[in-house]
C-alpha cells in the first residue's frame, strides 16, 4: 500500500528514483521537476494517506509516523549514486535481506 502510494505521484509530483520501505521507516529518492508543488506538502499528502490506510489494514488509530521528515538536496552524480546504493541496501544492513 504504501509503495503504491509513493508510486502515485511518480510523474507529477517528483520522478522516483528509487524507495525503500523499512518496518519502522521508509527511504526515498526522487527528481523534482521545476513545476512540482513543495516536495513538503507531497510528504504531509503521502503520510497522511497511508497512515490512515495504514490504521485501517491494521485494526488501530493514532499516529502512525513520526512527525519529522529528513530531507536532503542531492548535489552530484557521484552522491546521487552513494545514496541510492545506501537506500537499496538499507535492509541487508539492518538483517532483513540478502542482498536488494
Amino acid at each position: 500500500m504504501v509503495g503504491t502510494a509513493l508510486r502515485h505521484y511518480h510523474g507529477n509530483a517528483y520522478t522516483l528514483v528509487c524507495y525503500c520501505l523499512m518496518p519502522n521507516h521508509v527511504h526515498l529518492v526522487v527528481s523534482l521537476p521545476d513545476e512540482a508543488p513543495p516536495l513538503l506538502k507531497t510528504l504531509q499528502h503521502l503520510k497522511g494517506y497511508t497512515a490512515q490506510q495504514a490504521n485501517q489494514l491494521l485494526g488501530r488509530t493514532g499516529q502512525f509516523w513520526q512527525r519529522e521528515t529528513y530531507d536532503h538536496l542531492i548535489r552530484s552524480p557521484e552522491e546521487m549514486t552513494r545514496i541510492i546504493a545506501y537506500v537499496v541496501n538499507n535492509p541487508v544492513k539492518a538483517g532483513l535481506a540478502a542482498n536488494w
